[in-house]
Order: structure tokens, then sequence, then C-alpha cells
């Protein structure tokens, strides 16, 4: 299967750039950039080999033998009540990890404060295989029961500068009594208000118009600012204001679009989205370049971290990331080593987020592929400047 992602990088004029910083990247050796897990399976996450910006563990004197300096966070939250369990493993050096769970604050400030609540810990050193069993072995804890929305942030540790590929095998399992049939439909009304206004939100996929139950992100809007799971979503809003929606289904393309919300009216949105197959394309906007180099501006990593999270959900995916830049006439090799230095440095992004090496290439095609041939537009010269995914 062949299929392309399209990101588009908006490249303003060069005197607006010239002042503009460099962005900082948050990595998954910290919090912060956490890889999302939405669901069971087996994932492939590579450790960076370097240490993240904030040492998570030194406001805790039971973590003093578990190093920061090369670390991979990963999330996950369920959707049902049940008992978390996973098995982790590097092919060399040890494996360490340390789970937290989330309390009424955000993980990450409570982290950083040191009063998370640690649930699991093992700091073995000589062990490449750890994890939650019910089989209780070396390396080994119980599994964890952990109720519906709560998160969980995992840190697993490895030998400083190793970049190792960390195997991750998790199973969430529901409880008998909230197990809930596997279709296509999942309502989810909060509202509690009949005849208050409601918000009704649907999603849908785009070639059958059919419901699907995917994840549900909602940010803005603090009476509606959670993370959902479900294909019909109801709210009675409190307040009026901007809300930016973030939809992802396995098997799908994802969704960013921001909605003006209003709490004095009712309010329909249908969020479609498309399937994977191929030939398909989707456009990524918002990531962008210094002009002339291949340095990711700021505002462009919220689309390079929902690129990794798209690679995360699809974990069986495999990519190659081709550079595309807007240049008249032949390509030039100027043109082609920009755009193979910027397709590469969205592999690197992705890489050094915990994806596997080995499930993507790069490669610049110059101005050799344009989307309109003979642009007319700036619409037109921004998409004819972009960076594709292509899945094999």
């Amino acid at each position: 299967m062949k299929l392309t992602l399209s990101i588009f990088s908006f490249l303003l004029t060069f005197s607006l750039f010239a002042q503009a910083k460099k962005i900082e990247m948050s990595s998954i050796a910290d919090c912060e950039g956490a890889m999302n897990i939405f669901k069971s399976g087996k994932y492939s996450i590579q450790f960076t080999g370097t240490a993240g910006a904030k040492n998570e563990f030194s406001n805790y004197p039971s973590l003093i033998s578990v190093s920061d300096l090369n670390t991979a966070w990963v999330s996950f939250i369920p959707e049902y009540d049940g008992i978390l369990s996973f098995d982790a493993s590097v092919s060399q050096n040890f494996l360490k990890m340390v789970v937290f769970i989330e309390g009424k604050n955000d993980i990450c400030l409570d982290l950083g404060r040191g009063i998370a609540e640690i649930k699991r810990l093992q700091k073995d050193e000589n062990l490449e295989r750890i994890g939650l069993q019910e089989e209780i072995k070396s390396g080994y804890l119980y599994p964890l029961k952990i109720i519906a929305g709560q998160k969980i942030l995992i840190g697993f540790s490895t030998l400083e500068k190793a970049k190792s590929i960390l195997q991750l095998d998790l199973t969430f399992t529901v409880d008998n009594e909230n197990l809930k049939a596997d279709n296509e439909t999942k309502i989810i009304d909060l509202r509690k208000d009949e005849f208050a206004p409601s918000l009704s939100i649907h999603i849908r996929d785009a070639e059958t118009k059919e419901p699907i139950i995917a994840n549900l992100s909602i940010e803005g809007l603090k009476d509606l600012a959670a993370l959902y799971k479900g294909s019909e979503f109801y709210f009675n809003p409190i307040r009026s204001g901007k809300a930016f929606l973030k939809c992802d289904a396995e098997g799908y393309f994802f969704i960013d679009q921001e909605e003006v919300i209003s709490a004095t009216s009712n309010q329909e949105i249908n969020l479609y989205l498309e399937p994977l197959s191929k030939g398909k394309s989707m456009q990524i906007e918002e990531i962008e370049f210094k002009p002339g180099t291949s340095e990711f501006l700021e505002g462009s990593e919220p689309k390079l971290r929902r690129l990794r999270d798209f690679m995360a959900l699809n974990s069986d995916v495999s990519v190659e990331i081709q550079g595309h830049v807007f240049a008249t006439g032949d390509n030039s090799i100027a043109a082609q080593k920009i755009s193979e230095a910027r397709a590469k440095r969205v592999m690197q992004y992705l890489i050094a987020q915990g994806i596997d090496k080995s499930r993507m290439t790069a490669i610049g095609y110059g101005n050799t592929k344009p989307v309109y041939a003979n642009p007319k537009f700036a619409y037109e010269e921004q998409a004819n400047r972009r960076v594709e995914i292509q899945v094999k």
C-alpha cells in the first residue's frame, strides 16, 4: 500500500523570519514529550541516547539509582476500568522503569514537584526484560489496576548514550462489568441539562459516512478540555470560545481543526476521517523551516508531534519521507540539497521522538515533482514547497 501525507511548509517573507527563534523541541526523554499510546499493541521506541531538558527523578530519593540521562517516556489513558500489563525489553544493556499515576493535577507538573505517585518501580541494573505480569518472576511486578480516564506515565531508563530500541508489548484488559461491545458506535453524553444549548460532535468515515470510534482531544475551553473516545459526543458548553479538536483513529488520517464553540445555541460538528488507502494524501500545515535551511521554526512542533503519534498509533506502517521545494526553472543543486536536508530533518525528529529508524527512509526531490507545474497564486507555491510522507 502506498499512501501520501502532504506536509506543507508555509514560508513567509525572509524579513519576517530573520528574527524568528529556533524552536525548542520537547523530547521523548522528558515527561512533556511522552509518546501517547491509545491501545494495546506492540511498539518499537528508540532511546535518544541523551538526557532530557529536565530531571524528573531529582525530587525522589527512592529513584536515586534510576538515571535520567537516557530515558523514554510513554503515557496511556484507558477508556474503561481495567488492568494494565506490559512486557518491555532491550536487546542489550539494562532496562529500568518507573510507573506513575496522575492525581488531580497535571502529572508532569506533579512529577517536577516530586509529588506524583509511584505505582511500580523496577531498578535492577542486570535486567534486559522487565514489565508487569500476573506471573511474578525476575524483573516483573504485578499488573496495575486503573480506572477509566486515569493517566499512567511510564519512564524507561537505560545505559547513558545508548540508542537502544525499546520493544514494548502493552496489554490493557477491560473489567468484565465494564466490557462493551466492539462495534462502530459509542455515545459519550455529558449533558447535564436537556433544555440547555447542546454541542454535538460526530466522527464519521469520510467514504462510507458511517460512525467510527476514535480518540477525540478537546483543548482551549476548560469545561470541555479532555481526551475522549467514542463516535458521538454531546456536551452543554458553559462558555463560548475557540476550541481545538484533535481526532485520531487507527487506520485513518488524523484531523486537527479549530472551532468556535457557542454556549448560547445548539451546534453540530461533523469530523470526517479519511481511511488510509492507496493514492490518498493529507495536508499537514504549520511545519515551517527557516528560509534556505532545514531548521524548524517555532510553531512547528505541535504538527510534528501529531505526525509522531500517527506513526505510533499505526505502528505497523513504514514510510518514505520526501522533501520538495518551490523553485522556478530546472532543478538546481541547491534545491536538491535543501529538499534532502528537510526530509532528513523530519526523519531525525521522529527518531529522536522514539520512532524506530528502520521504519523510515528520507529522500529529496528538489523541484522536480511540483503539485502545480505553473503556479500563479501564493497557495500554489506553498503547495509545491512541502514534505510528503509516503506510506509503503
